[in-house]
């Protein structure tokens, strides 16, 4: 039998499950931290990519 195909508003409805930071009981946002560093051995420029979770009472360390 074949799938059963939703409609966009259906998918839109659909509620996902947010982190709700325990400290300041906001919403925390997903992020990719993207830093560039120059790398000894060879000198050439590198890009250091990490998922990290942002909300209000950590917004200026990250942007500060």
């Amino acid at each position: 039998m074949a799938k059963k195909e939703q409609s966009f508003a259906a998918k839109v409805k659909k509620v996902k499950d947010e982190k709700i930071c325990p400290v300041c009981e906001k919403p925390v946002n997903s992020l990719l931290l993207v830093k560039s560093v120059k790398s000894d051995t060879t000198g050439a420029w590198r890009f250091n990519e990490k998922n990290i979770g942002v909300c209000k009472c950590n917004e200026k360390e990250i942007w500060g």
